[in-house]
């Protein structure tokens, strides 16, 4: 795809946002097919398929963050000249095309793309079939936005796919891909990492770790806990475990007083077997496998720690190394715990659900990687880009 200037892709977000208002009603009604068709059996999954109201004004309000964010095409990162006389300039440069597979959440095909195009990337939009509706109706808002303002509907594009013809098109792509996010569970990027041939960029799972240091403020701890666990159990950067450390003041009472917190949330809580001799009338865990899962539920692990490193050596074996949060007063403590942790995002004193693109002023996401290669965390509009060197001479040759 061409490169199109600040002014055309812009012009091309005034109209959607118009387009959104005006189609409001039309985008909820094909949501409601797609909720009535819904099983309600997992409950995360349909509540990231909602779309209200609300959900369009978020919509709205994405689109309109990224048109006034600065382009990111086209920024010097570098400029050198050798001794030579070759001038290198390093500069950003669009992937191209990018590919995104991910699972209910419409609001995607709104974030995905204005982020995508305004990077000037072509996007490839694979929603799950229980987002249809939905999904096809924001596709015709796009290709509306498009054409008013003469651009080609191909920047913007549903994949109308089947698991087998997905399966097909990563390993024999019918036109060339340049990135591929899967964003979803781990069945997602698994099935997306053993087929596609082109880079991959992991938006990993949760199964976020909190530990309550010795040192912590308990009122702190509670507070943080609440609110990572409650706050919206369908988040990536919701909590799932928390360690406490066995030495903390008044510890059993504190533990009896979060078992009571947590409860009056309806909270489903296990315990390991050292946290079960506080808590005798608890599920004990019987294996190791529950560590490593995502709940994405009103359900909570919480195990006793014996110290900061052990609490450290666990998250770093299970997590999915998204979001890790310590509950301390101590700030040496603290930044040994973040500077040791291998996670995406790591908090002092705060709930993990802060992980996202808006709460980190980012703006609007694309995904939130777990890779280390090319960018870790939330990916807005600034991560869209590669790099490109420039090499001006007058005649160089090497010798």
């Amino acid at each position: 795809m061409k490169l199109l200037n600040t002014a055309i892709k812009n012009n091309v977000l005034k109209s959607m946002i118009k387009i959104l208002g005006d189609e409001r009603q039309t985008i909820i009604e094909a949501n409601k097919k797609d909720l009535e068709a819904f099983n309600r059996e997992d409950q995360a999954l349909y509540d990231r398929l909602i779309v209200n109201d609300k959900k369009v004004d978020e919509m709205i309000a994405a689109v309109d963050a990224v048109m006034q964010q600065n382009d990111p095409v086209g920024k010097e990162i570098s400029n050198r000249t050798l001794q030579n006389g070759l001038n290198i300039v390093n500069t950003t440069a669009p992937f191209g095309t990018i590919l995104i597979i991910y699972e209910s959440r419409p609001d995607v095909t709104i974030e995905a793309a204005v982020l995508a195009f305004k990077a000037n990337n072509k996007i490839l939009l694979k929603g799950g079939k229980e987002a249809l509706n939905s999904n096809l109706v924001l596709e015709q808002c796009w290709h509306q936005a498009l054409e008013e303002n003469g651009l080609s509907k191909d920047w913007i594009r549903l994949l109308h796919l089947k698991r087998e013809e997905t399966q097909e098109f990563l390993k024999n792509p019918t036109e060339p891909l340049d990135l591929i996010v899967p964003r979803g569970g781990e069945r997602l990027i698994n099935f997306v990492k053993t087929h596609a041939t082109c880079a991959v960029l992991i938006s990993g799972r949760g199964n976020n770790f909190l530990y309550v240091s010795e040192h912590a403020d308990w009122s702190k701890a509670v507070n943080v806990i609440i609110n990572a666990k409650t706050h919206k159990i369908s988040g990536c950067n919701a909590l799932d475990k928390v360690l406490i450390n066995k030495n903390l003041p008044e510890y059993e009472t504190k533990v009896k007083m979060l078992q009571e917190k947590l409860e009056q949330h309806k909270v489903e809580i296990l315990v390991d077997k050292k946290m079960a001799n506080i808590l005798p009338n608890k599920e004990t865990i019987s294996n190791t496998d529950i560590w490593y899962e995502e709940f994405l539920a009103l359900k909570l692990l919480i195990a006793e720690v014996d110290s900061l490193n052990e609490a450290i050596e666990i998250i770093n074996t299970y997590s999915g190394k998204h979001s890790a949060a310590i509950i301390t007063e101590t700030n040496d403590e603290a930044m040994t715990f973040m500077h040791n942790v291998d996670c995406a995002a790591v908090y002092h004193n705060a709930s993990t659900r802060f992980t996202d693109g808006g709460q980190m002023g980012v703006g609007a996401e694309l995904a939130i990687s777990t890779d280390k290669l090319h960018h870790r965390g939330p990916l807005g509009l600034n991560q869209l880009v590669t790099n490109k060197y420039y090499v001006y001479g007058d005649g160089q040759v090497r010798v």
